[in-house]
């Protein structure tokens, strides 16, 4: 007889399935797709803040630099005007010019100034290209203005509304009006002291930093692009970004001509597209972010339950954990149900753990491409993985292409919890059978 944790997070899942129920099964008839050719990744939802005081009231929000706040209804803002932190088409291909032209010289070049964003505890990251906003938390309402990819909002608070043929029912409210949850990030805007000096390690002088702010604007150092999500980006005019809670590995360091201090970020796997960015946007890891969670209990098991859409963590009988997660997606856009986009049903076990990688996969039509995916815990042998997520906040809906999508603190503990353990340098670890902690993913 298993004993389930009195987690409020159990509740909310209750209620969430009563939401789900009276919405209809043709929400996995809806699931958004993004690919290559579509130059921006595009899927989204969220249930909770992703942060320490994630039951705080957000209190009263103010206005920094140009961003004005106003009532639901009224004119709606020029978004230049808004979000003075967010560059257009002309700005970035400028920077991009100039960026690139200033590295072949070294590192004496210019960054654009950092993105100034709302003054608010709890803020919100446009993660698709464009959404409207409603005067009342109902997609049938009156639209009261737009905003694009990477606009950041004040989070004021999260209601239910309506949005028929969908699970997520889940809205956000914001000074210019309501949003549907899924497509907003939750985000923070915590910037950091930068360091001066990196640590060794087995590869040379490094550390791996996690972002912390909604996002940060990124100078190639070794052009062209050869990411898809690269070139997809530059193809577009979009200045390319590394978003809230995505992990690299920073290897050098550097400073502008107007003397701020920049990070010189890569992946450790991938394309071996490098860059530069301004170092208070990152967060260094320390080896207490990796340290394990009660590596002394010997009889672990993660329950992934592909009906409710959770994830529980169990130490003999007892469960120690519990978060809602967004497995694979069953349908697609057709009602048709596919089989490879499901999460794996039966027994794994975890083989592989690494700080950070990216993922891609699909076709050159219809394939992702997420760079700096932290947290990975792959444990089947074709890469399903619990991993963090920066590209939706649809938790509790199967949207993924067969693994499992865990908000970033979530990802982080089971990261922590589970065998192997995986040490800061190299920040990546491979075992051979029988494997790490088992993972059970049933299908009731």
């Amino acid at each position: 007889m298993r004993t389930l944790m009195k987690n409020p997070e159990r509740a909310l899942n209750a209620s969430w399935h009563r939401e789900r129920s009276a919405v209809g099964r043709m929400g996995l008839l809806c699931q958004t797709e993004y690919g290559y050719n579509a130059g921006i990744l595009r899927r989204a939802g969220c249930h909770r803040w992703p942060a320490r005081d994630a039951d705080k009231p957000a209190g009263g929000v103010k206005a920094k630099g140009a961003f004005r706040l106003r009532k639901p209804g009224s004119e709606m803002l020029d978004r230049s005007e808004a979000y003075p932190g967010d560059f257009n088409r002309r700005d970035f291909l400028k920077l991009a010019a100039a960026g690139v032209g200033g590295l072949a010289l070294g590192k004496r070049f210019a960054l654009a100034p950092p993105a100034q964003f709302p003054n608010a505890e709890r803020l919100g990251r446009v993660s698709v290209s464009k959404i409207d906003l409603r005067l009342r938390p109902d997609v049938g309402s009156e639209s009261v203005g737009a905003l694009y990819i990477d606009n950041v909002v004040p989070w004021l608070r999260e209601v239910v509304g309506s949005h028929p043929y969908r699970f997520n029912q889940r809205w956000v409210e914001t000074p210019e009006g309501y949003a549907w949850a899924p497509d907003i990030q939750p985000v923070r805007d915590e910037p950091n002291e930068p360091v001066s000096e990196l640590p060794q390690t087995s590869l040379g002088p490094g550390m791996w930093a996690e972002v912390t702010v909604p996002h940060v604007d990124l100078v190639q150092s070794n052009p062209p692009a050869r990411a898809p999500w690269l070139r997809n980006r530059v193809e577009s005019g979009v200045p390319p970004r590394f978003v809230y809670s995505q992990i690299v590995w920073v290897d050098d360091i550097g400073t502008d001509s107007a003397g701020n201090t920049l990070y010189h970020l890569k992946e450790r796997y991938g394309y071996g597209d490098a860059f530069w960015a301004a170092a208070e946007a990152f967060r260094p890891l320390t080896p207490s972010d990796l340290e394990p969670i009660r590596p002394e209990v010997e009889n672990k098991q993660i329950l992934v339950d592909i009906n409710a859409q959770t994830l529980s963590c169990f130490e003999g009988d007892l469960e120690v954990y519990f978060c809602r997660v967004s497995t694979g997606a069953m349908f697609n856009s057709s009602g048709e149900r596919v089989p490879g986009w499901g999460t794996p049903p039966g027994k794994h076990r975890i083989w592989r753990k690494a700080v950070s990688l990216p993922l891609s996969g699909g076709s050159a039509a219809v394939g992702w491409d997420l760079p700096a995916v932290g947290w990975i815990s792959l444990f089947v042998g074709n890469g399903v993985a619990i991993h963090s997520t920066y590209w939706h906040n649809d938790y509790g809906v199967p949207t993924s292409r067969g693994c499992v999508n865990a908000r970033p603190q979530d990802a982080h503990w089971i990261f922590r919890w589970t065998t192997p353990v995986v040490g800061y340098d190299p920040g990546d670890m491979t075992v051979g059978m029988p494997g790490g902690t088992e993972i059970m993913v049933v299908e009731a």
